[in-house]
C-alpha cells in the first residue's frame, strides 16, 4: 500500500497506520518560553494562559451515500443466478416453435423448480416476486415490463439505468423501477428494436421503434448520450380511445365531435396540427373510426403506432439505410408507390419532409379524405411548416402556386394541444377557405379559450362556438350528414 493512501480525505492525519507521522495533539511539549504564536512577553506570569488557538477550517460535508439494501442485493444476485441457470437449460431451436403461452407456463415451471432448489427459504411473496421477473427478463422487457402494464401511464422516460420518470396523470414523477446498468438496459433496447427489423450500435445510435401494443418507442444511444442509454416510450396502450372516451375526458365537445366526423364521411381532407404529446396520433386514431368500411386505407408511418378499426387496411412502413447507407426507403418512396396500390384514402402518420408535396398532390388528383399529422403551434403555422417541408424537396415553385395547393388541397385544420397540468384539448377546428391574393384565408369554427389554472395546477377554460357555419356543408349533406344550424350558434358550449 503507498505511503498516505487509507486515511482520511479531510481533517488531520491520524496517528494510526503505517507511516503516518504525529499529530499536533501527540506533539512534544514546547519550550518554556514559545508558542506556535509570538513570544510571551519578559515577567509574564507562569499561569498566564497560552493564547486561544486558531480554529481549524470546518471540514467540507459530505453527502452521505445511500447504502444499497442487503437483502436487495441478495434478491438481485440470486435472480441474475436462476436467471444464468435458466438460460443454460433453453433450448433457443425449440423456443421458435411454441405457442408463447405455452412456453411461459413451461418456462415458470422450471423457474419455481430452481427457486426450490438454490433458496427454498423464500417466503411466497418474495418467490412470486422473483419468479415473475425471470420471467420478465427473459420473456419479455424486464423492468420495463411493470410500467407497461400500468394503464395510467402516458410516458416512460429513461435517462441512464437508474433514472427513470413516467407522465402519468398529466405529471412528470420519477419511478422506481431501475435497471442493473447500462449493459442490461441495451440488452433491453436491443430485444425491442430487433423484434421490429431495427438495430441500434455506435455506428447507428438512434433508433425509432415500436412495441407490440404499438407504443412508440425511441432510443439514443452513446456516444451520442453521455450519461447512459436514453430512451422514450409514448403509450398507446392495447385498446386505442374511443371517441366515448375523448368525450369524457372532455378533450372535445359532441358539437365539435359531430361536425368531425361529417368531415370523415364526407371524405375532406383533414390535417391534424399540434405539439408533441398533445394527442395527435390519439386524434387521428379515433377520427379513422368514421372511415367507411368499404375504403381501401393506405397508412405511412416511420414507426407504425396507428391503429386503424378497418379491415381493408394495407400498412407501410419506411426502411433506414443499412450499415453500408444502403437500403433506405423514405416516406416520399412509399408515397408515390402508394398512389399505384388503389387506395381511396391514404394516411400519412406524420409529414416531416419532402413526402408533403407528395401528399398534397394526392389530396388534389382524387385521393380525397387523406389525413396526416404536422407539428405546429397554430392552424396558420401548421400551412407555414408545409411551405417549409415542401421546400426540402428542393423544388423552386412559386410561392403562390404553392398555396394555391394548399388552398385547394386542404379542407380542415384541426390544432390538438396539451396544456398545463396534462390536459389534452382540441384548441382548434379551422376551414380553408381558399385564396386572397398571396394569402391563405381561413375562419374559425370551433376554439378552446383559456381562462386560468386551478389549485392543483390544471389549466381549466370553455369550448366556445364562434358563430360562422362552414361552407362545406353542402358535402356534408350529399355525404348523409344532416348538421343543424344550431350546431354552429355562437355561444359557450362547455367549460371545463
Amino acid at each position: 500500500m503507498l505511503r498516505g493512501l487509507g486515511r482520511a480525505p479531510f481533517g488531520p492525519r491520524t496517528s494510526q497506520g503505517q507511516g503516518a507521522g504525529p499529530s499536533a495533539a501527540d506533539s512534544p511539549t514546547a519550550p518554556e518560553g514559545t508558542s506556535h504564536g509570538s513570544a510571551s512577553p519578559p515577567g509574564a506570569s507562569a499561569t498566564t494562559p497560552p493564547p486561544a488557538p486558531v480554529p481549524a477550517p470546518a471540514p467540507r460535508s459530505i453527502e452521505p451515500v445511500k447504502e444499497a439494501d442487503p437483502a436487495q442485493m441478495q434478491f438481485e444476485t440470486l435472480k441474475r443466478h436462476i436467471h444464468m441457470r435458466l438460460v443454460d437449460r433453453l433450448d433457443m431451436n425449440r423456443i421458435a416453435e411454441i405457442d408463447p403461452k405455452t412456453l411461459r407456463n413451461e418456462i415458470k415451471g422450471v423457474v419455481e423448480y430452481l427457486c426450490d432448489t438454490e433458496n427454498p427459504l423464500l417466503n411466497r411473496n418474495e418467490r412470486q416476486r422473483l419468479v415473475l421477473e425471470i420471467l420478465d427478463e427473459t420473456l419479455g422487457f424486464g423492468p420495463l415490463e411493470l410500467l407497461l402494464k400500468d394503464d395510467k401511464i402516458g410516458d416512460i422516460m429513461i435517462n441512464g439505468p437508474k433514472r427513470i420518470y413516467v407522465e402519468k396523470e398529466g405529471r412528470i414523477q420519477k419511478s422506481e423501477v431501475i435497471f442493473r446498468d447500462n449493459e442490461h438496459l441495451l440488452q433491453i433496447i436491443d430485444r425491442i428494436v430487433s423484434r421490429v427489423g431495427r438495430r441500434v450500435d455506435e455506428t447507428s445510435p438512434m433508433v425509432d421503434a415500436r412495441l407490440p401494443d404499438g407504443s412508440r418507442f425511441n432510443a439514443i444511444i452513446p456516444p451520442l448520450a453521455l450519461d447512459g442509454p436514453v430512451v422514450t416510450i409514448r403509450m398507446f396502450g392495447s385498446r386505442p380511445l374511443s371517441k366515448d372516451d375523448l368525450l369524457r375526458f372532455r378533450a372535445f365537445t359532441p358539437e365539435m365531435l359531430a361536425l368531425m366526423e361529417g368531415a370523415m364521411k364526407a371524405r375532406l381532407n383533414i390535417i391534424i396540427s399540434g405539439g408533441t404529446g398533445s394527442g395527435k396520433t390519439t386524434l387521428l386514431n379515433t377520427l379513422s373510426s368514421f372511415i367507411q368500411a368499404d375504403h381501401r386505407v393506405i397508412t405511412i408511418e416511420d414507426a407504425a403506432e396507428l391503429q386503424l378499426q378497418q379491415d381493408h387496411v394495407v400498412r407501410l412502413e419506411t426502411r433506414p439505410a443499412n450499415i453500408e447507407g444502403r437500403g433506405a426507403v423514405t416516406a416520399t418512396d412509399l408515397v408515390k408507390n402508394a398512389l399505384r396500390m388503389r387506395p381511396d384514402r391514404i394516411i400519412i402518420g406524420e409529414c416531416r419532409g419532402a413526402e408533403t408535396l407528395d401528399m398534397i398532390q394526392a389530396m388534389n388528383t382524387g385521393h380525397e379524405g387523406s389525413m396526416t399529422t404536422v407539428h405546429a403551434n397554430t392552424p396558420r403555422d401548421a400551412l407555414s411548416r408545409l411551405e417549409t417541408m415542401i421546400s426540402m424537396a428542393g423544388l423552386e415553385l412559386p410561392i403562390r402556386a404553392l398555396r394555391s395547393q394548399f388552398a385547394s388541397a386542404i379542407d380542415l385544420i384541426i390544432q390538438a394541444s396539451r396544456l398545463q397540468g396534462g390536459p389534452r384539448k382540441v384548441t382548434s377546428i379551422s376551414e380553408v377557405i381558399g385564396m386572397e391574393g398571396d394569402t391563405i384565408i381561413m375562419q374559425e369554427i370551433f376554439s378552446f379559450r383559456q381562462i386560468g389554472i386551478n389549485e392543483t395546477g390544471r389549466a381549466f377554460g370553455e369550448f366556445i362556438a364562434t358563430g360562422i357555419r362552414p361552407t362545406f356543408m353542402d358535402r356534408l349533406e350529399s355525404a348523409g350528414c344532416h348538421l343543424s344550424p344550431e350546431l354552429f350558434r355562437q355561444r359557450v358550449m362547455l367549460k371545463d
